[in-house]
């Protein structure tokens, strides 16, 4: 129930008159000697005005600066408000509170009193100048007139508006009250509240009065001006079907031949019966409209998306698995698992025609491959193909369009990518899913679980369209670089296939088959001209790239290109070699060297491996200790995950002093402090346990780990070693850093059967289910002093 609390009278006086309670007003101006009603929701507002009312006190209102600041501060007000007393107040179900206040006097703030619990400052009255008494009484009959006239313009004013004003004993009052009342910006309120002289405050108030009059009697001219124009419109109209009709009469039908051309494409389209239907119940309406009105455009571009529609129009799969895989093998190098994929998917279509298409989601790092996949899928398969990027796209009508109530509205991406391919079972290639976002404008994520559920999509229904379109024979590939922000519920709907990144064998191979002719092409070369020696592609590999895909190793091979390109078109006739010692001369020193990240072991520091977005990297684990309190300080933007790794690395080797060998003594008057390069890179992931653990296991025995050394792994406090992912990518990375040992959790054995060949060959893995063996062998042994 809404609760009514009156003011009551009370003899009581405050202790300090001057000193009230300032409420901040938005959007609103209280003038002197006015009653207006109020509204807040904000608590601390309720308190204050709960507190005048109860102790009968005044408060001053001064209007912000900035309607946007929630907690104004003392800058954030005018410096001109009004006192009031509040007659009546209202409080409603919902919190907020609604109340009368009547205006009181021009005041402005002294000082601030306090600012708990709610802002209170001492005020003092301003006091208004007053201008000769003839020259007021005249300016006062100008305005009565132009309020007249206002009056009279404005259908929504009343006449009691006028009588008011006539009844208002002072002129700072009239001033005061017509201001009020005029639909006006608030600044111009506050101007005309804050002007203190009344003849100026006079002239402010005939001076809108007359803009107002003015803008009244332009808007009045402007609509019937629009009326006449109206009418010539209807009258046009009218002429125009009298004419239609004579031509009909007389057997002229061009007008028609637009209309007949539709129905025909329409019954051509072999459209579903409830789209057809549908497009001949709009032909009707097209027929009957105007081609000059603004719906008659808006339909006929609905009919022309509907005759366009690949209904029933398909292209034949290619079924031939040899020339599909021959055709996978020229365009891309390795990629064994997915290219089986595909085969498999159009063996299956080869004894089942009618079977759905799969939905493919192809993850890994950037530059392996994963958008020109698709194009070779569409290839081989012999279908159309549309790549939709999804990178950035936060409006959901992106993916199911507009509404054809909105101007300008379109059909969705998809509907979009079916009209361009011409066919209703192309390969759409929906690129960076996981680069999603959403807004006030919906979730295209949330959109996309229609289009990718085969169980589902084949009654797609675009907002445009208005019509179910069958997305059931089209097959969707999917691209990301990372798996986590795509929501579970759309990966659930997916084939997940994990791209990996690429060896130096691999990458080598690749360069020679593919990136190598590309570059000779784009920059008008024969294999006569140059010829780039494998050792050359080893360097710009191994001291010009670090990363899983190879994208900066085609950019270095473009560089090496140019150059040639340069020499020749200068007049140079021979055929150009460059090789391994060249690279150095054309592009400059290396930009990596492996060196760097091998480097010698020191007490305290372990490499660990990490798998991010663009494959892996090596990470080192830094441990320092210091006198002090027994503290630990964890630096380099680690997450709450990899914090708590280091929690418990202490907390473990701690528990287990005694078999690593270590006394109560090694941890006294203490701090420890564990820091993680680069530290302006965020790092999270429990993959880093073990590494903790050496680190300040050489830290505390004065141990340096073994040379060439890396690893991996989850910890408990009771020791365990657990699972982690990434291994491929890891591995990738330690091998590219010259790393020869990898320390694994037993429980990854099962997946060092996919690595490549030349990892295996390269890295010496060592599986441990337990933390303390771990230790011991990643240490180097402890060094015997000499007797004397």
């Amino acid at each position: 129930m809404t609760e009514v609390i009156e003011k009551k009278k009370t003899k009581k006086k405050s202790t300090d008159n001057n000193v009230l309670p300032i409420l901040p007003l938005k959007g609103t101006i209280v003038f002197p000697y006015l009653i207006v009603p109020l509204m807040i929701t904000d608590p601390e507002q309720t308190r204050m005005v709960d507190d005048a009312l109860m102790r009968g006190s005044r408060i001053a209102m001064f209007l912000q600066k900035d309607a946007d600041i929630d907690n104004p501060g003392l800058d954030d007000l005018h410096e001109i408000g009004v006192s009031g007393n509040i007659l009546k107040m209202l409080r409603f179900p919902d919190g907020s509170v609604r109340f009368l206040i009547q205006g009181l006097n021009r005041i402005k703030i002294k000082r601030v009193a306090s600012t708990d619990p709610f802002l209170s400052a001492e005020i003092i009255e301003v006091k208004e100048s007053v201008s000769d008494k003839v020259k007021m009484d005249a300016m006062k009959r100008s305005i009565m007139e132009n309020l007249k006239t206002l009056v009279d313009l404005v259908p929504s004013l009343s006449e009691d508006l006028h009588a008011a004003a006539v009844n208002q004993d002072t002129h700072s009052k009239l001033a005061d009250y017509i201001a009020s009342n005029l639909q006006i910006e608030i600044d111009q309120k506050q101007e005309i509240l804050e002007e203190l002289n009344i003849h100026k405050r006079f002239k402010k108030v005939f001076t809108t009065l007359n803009r107002e009059i003015e803008v009244l009697e332009i808007s009045q001219k402007i609509q019937a001006k629009a009326a006449s124009e109206l009418g010539k419109s209807q009258r046009d109209y009218i002429l125009r079907e009298q004419m239609r009709a004579i031509k009909k009469e007389l057997g002229d039908a061009d007008d028609h031949n637009e209309i007949e051309e539709f129905e025909k494409k329409i019954m051509d389209a072999a459209m579903p019966e409830q789209a057809e239907v549908a497009a001949l119940k709009e032909l009707d309406r097209l027929s009957h409209m105007s081609p000059s009105s603004a719906e008659y455009t808006v339909s006929r571009t609905y009919i022309d998306w509907l005759v366009s529609m690949p209904w029933a129009i398909s292209t034949e799969d290619k079924l031939d698995l040899k020339r599909a895989k021959q055709i996978l093998d020229e365009d891309h190098y390795n990629l064994v698992k997915i290219k089986d994929r595909i085969l498999e998917h159009l063996a299956v279509r080869k004894l089942k025609s009618d079977i759905k298409g799969p939905i493919l989601c192809f993850v890994g790092p950037p530059g392996v491959g994963k958008t020109s996949l698709g194009k070779s899928i569409a290839k081989a398969m012999g279908r159309e193909f549309s790549r939709v990027s999804l990178g950035g796209m936060r409006d959901e009508a992106e993916i199911r369009g507009h509404r054809r109530t909105y101007i300008g509205a379109m059909p969705g991406r998809i509907i979009q990518s079916l009209k361009k391919c011409g066919s209703n079972n192309p390969v759409i290639m929906l690129d960076e899913i996981d680069k999603l976002g959403s807004d006030f404008r919906g979730d295209p994520a949330s959109a996309l679980l229609e289009v990718l559920d085969p169980e589902q999509n084949d009654t797609f229904s675009d907002h445009y369209l208005e019509l179910p379109f069958d997305l059931s024979q089209v097959m969707f590939v999917t691209t990301a670089n990372w798996l986590e922000p795509i929501p579970a519920v759309l990966r659930d709907r997916m084939e997940i296939i994990n791209l990996p990144g690429y060896t130096d064998i691999e990458k080598l191979a690749i360069a020679k088959r593919h990136l190598i002719p590309k570059q000779l092409e784009n920059h008008g070369l024969k294999n006569s001209n140059l010829k780039i020696a494998d050792s050359a592609v080893k360097v710009l590999i191994d001291g010009y790239t670090r990363e899983a895909g190879l994208r900066n190793l085609e950019r270095e091979i473009a560089s090496v290109t140019r150059k040639a390109a340069r020499r020749i078109a200068t007049g140079y006739k021979k055929k150009i070699t460059f090789v391994g010692d060249d690279i150095a001369k054309l592009l400059g020193p290396e930009k990596f060297t492996r060196e760097g990240l091998s480097r010698e072991s020191t007490i305290g520091v372990v490499p660990g491996l990490a798998y991010t977005s663009v494959g892996g990297e090596i990470l080192f684990i830094e441990a320092t200790s210091m006198a002090g309190t027994n503290t630990l300080t964890l630096t380099g933007q680690l997450g709450d995950v990899m914090k708590e790794s280091a929690k418990a690395a202490l907390s473990f080797i701690r528990s287990n002093a005694e078999e690593l060998g270590l006394t109560n003594e090694t941890f006294e008057k203490k701090d420890l402090h564990i820091h993680v390069p680069s530290g302006a890179t965020p790092k999270d992931g429990p993959s880093a346990g073990i590494t903790m653990i050496v680190a300040l296991c050489s830290l505390f025995t004065g141990r340096k780990i073994k040379p060439a050394m890396a690893m991996t792994g989850e910890i408990t406090l009771r020791g365990q070693i657990l699972p982690i992912g990434g291994l491929k990518e890891k591995l990738l990375a330690a091998y590219r850093s010259g790393v020869k040992t990898v320390l694994l959790p037993e429980d990854n054995r099962k997946d060092a059967v996919d690595l490549p060949s030349e990892i295996k060959k390269n890295v010496k893995l060592k599986f441990f289910s337990n933390v303390l063996p771990a230790v011991k062998f990643a240490l180097e042994a402890e060094k015997k002093t000499k007797k004397k």
